[in-house]
């Protein structure tokens, strides 16, 4: 068997590619567009690896993913291309458009047409012949992959719920969809054609809505990542507003724990919530990771890094709060995040801190000028 995994070189599918491949030994097609923030040097560790297929390409490419279907025969479609950033949706809302809407849309019906020629049951395998012997019609039927054994896996975001007040409960999958900003509206499109799909055409999906991840690997223009590599380098840390606004943040290792979990049991056409249980302000945020620095990396004058904390314009509808009640899956799945945030954030900050080359070689010129032109 083997599973197909796209957007597989950014922050959380190369994430979940590691994982799988370090757990099991079921090979993984793992389709990337290399954009600013896909970075094929997080799967060097792959290199040679026969249960890792790399192709450079766009889920949009209805060609090259029937084709990639058809040759490698995936029991599952794991989705995590999309573009990502807030700040970027903002300033330029049709590449967002593009991926996450008419991409997505272009990838559910190149799974369709995929799943569509799937044996409905094992049974089906075996097709009559004239003379009333049987034969075995295609080597997806040998492998015993059926249309009810497929699975499509959505991965989404809690923004497209929309803001909370401090006193209301976190979101749960029933909460209707409020996205305030050009990325949560896109991402949530993209949840309504998954939904669709499932309930037009029978498609076998799964979607699930995560909160703030954080983490190894995670490029640079991310809350966390931003600031530990600011830090470092002596700049300012720029935090919006009063920096009160609160976030609930999941370690993406955890997440990973979560998809496969939801991949193997999840209940068709169902939505599941994947939380940290640490709702944070992002000031808070932005503190620990200058104490953690201030042990870890102490500088030469004995200052903390906390001196270079800056205070910016507030980003345009800037959500006050979200937060994520994950209990269904808790109850139905029995999965529950192995870090508190204490742990991951001091995992994250040495991860950092023992890969300069890394974080060297993902920050470009380009983004270099969008950082110092969005934070300025």
């Amino acid at each position: 068997m083997t599973i197909l995994v796209t957007g597989g070189a950014g922050f959380i599918g190369a994430n979940f590619v590691l994982d799988w491949l370090a757990g099991c030994d079921e090979p993984v097609v793992n389709l990337d567009k290399l954009t600013y923030a896909g970075n094929p040097e997080t799967l060097a560790s792959l290199q040679g690896d026969k249960r890792h297929i790399f192709v450079q390409g766009d889920i949009g490419d209805a060609a090259l993913v029937s084709r990639l279907l058809a040759e490698h025969q995936p029991r599952a479609v794991v989705n995590f291309a999309a573009e990502s950033h807030v700040d970027r949706s903002i300033h330029g809302p049709g590449e967002f458009i593009e991926t996450n809407i008419m991409g997505t849309f272009r990838l559910l019906e190149s799974v369709r047409g995929y799943w569509q020629q799937l044996p409905r049951e094992e049974l089906d395998r075996f097709v009559p012949r004239d003379d009333g012997s049987s034969v075995i019609a295609s080597e997806a039927w040998q492998s015993s992959l059926t249309q009810q054994s497929f699975r499509f896996l959505h991965v989404s975001t809690d923004e497209v719920y929309g803001s909370l007040s401090k006193d209301d409960p976190a979101f749960a999958e029933t909460n209707r969809y409020e996205p305030n900003s050009p990325y949560s509206a896109s991402k949530a499109a993209s949840d309504h054609l998954v939904r669709a799909w499932h309930h037009t055409y029978g498609l076998p999906v799964l979607t699930t809505n995560c909160s703030n991840n954080y983490g190894p690997y995670h490029f640079p223009e991310k809350l966390i990542p931003l600031m530990i590599v600011n830090a470092l380098a002596g700049k300012a840390l720029p935090v919006y507003g009063d920096g009160m606004q609160v976030r609930d943040w999941l370690y993406v290792k955890d997440h990973c724990s979560a998809i496969r979990t939801v991949l193997q049991g999840g209940r068709l056409g169902e939505t599941y919530n994947v939380g940290g249980w640490n709702e944070k302000p992002n000031i808070e945020i932005v503190q620990t990771v200058c104490k953690l620095l201030d042990d870890m990396r102490p500088k030469a004058d004995g200052s903390s890094y906390a001196s270079q904390i800056t205070y910016v314009t507030d980003r345009p509808g800037h959500d006050r709060r979200y937060a994520i009640d994950a209990r269904k899956l808790e109850k139905e799945l029995g999965w529950k995040p192995a870090e508190t945030f204490d742990t991951g954030i001091r995992k994250t900050v040495e991860w950092y801190l023992a890969n300069p080359d890394w974080v060297a070689h993902v920050q470009s010129g380009a983004y270099r000028d969008w950082v110092q032109k969005q934070y300025a």
